[in-house]
C-alpha cells in the first residue's frame, strides 16, 4: 500500500471517529435530559437519588448487549458507572433545589 493510499484510509477511518464522536455526544445530551426529568421527578415524590436495584439490571443489560457488540464488557461497565454517577449527582442537586 502507498503511503497516499494508506493516508487516505487513516483520513477515512478518522472521519468516521469524528462522526461516531458527535452521534455519542448528541446521545449522551439526550440521556441526560431524559434523566434530568427522572431527577426532577424523584425530588418532587420524596424519592432518593439513587435506585441501586435499577444500577444492577443497568450494569447486568450493559454487559451483555457490551458482549454481544464484541465490545470488552468491564469497559461498558466502567462507561456506565461513569455515567451513573454523574446522573446521581445531577439528582442530588436537583433534589437540593426542588421543593417537594
Amino acid at each position: 500500500m502507498s503511503e497516499a493510499s494508506a493516508r487516505l484510509e487513516l483520513e477515512q477511518h478518522r472521519q468516521s471517529i469524528d462522526n461516531i464522536d458527535a452521534a455519542l455526544i448528541h446521545m449522551l445530551a439526550e440521556r441526560f435530559r431524559q434523566t434530568q426529568a427522572v431527577g426532577e421527578l424523584k425530588a418532587r415524590s420524596g424519592m432518593p437519588a439513587a435506585d441501586p436495584n435499577r444500577e444492577a439490571r443497568q450494569i447486568t443489560r450493559l454487559r451483555e448487549l457490551a458482549l454481544s457488540a464484541k465490545l470488552d464488557p468491564d469497559f461498558a461497565e466502567k462507561f456506565l458507572a461513569f455515567i451513573i454517577r454523574e446522573v446521581i449527582r445531577h439528582h442530588d442537586s436537583i433534589a437540593g433545589r426542588t421543593p417537594r
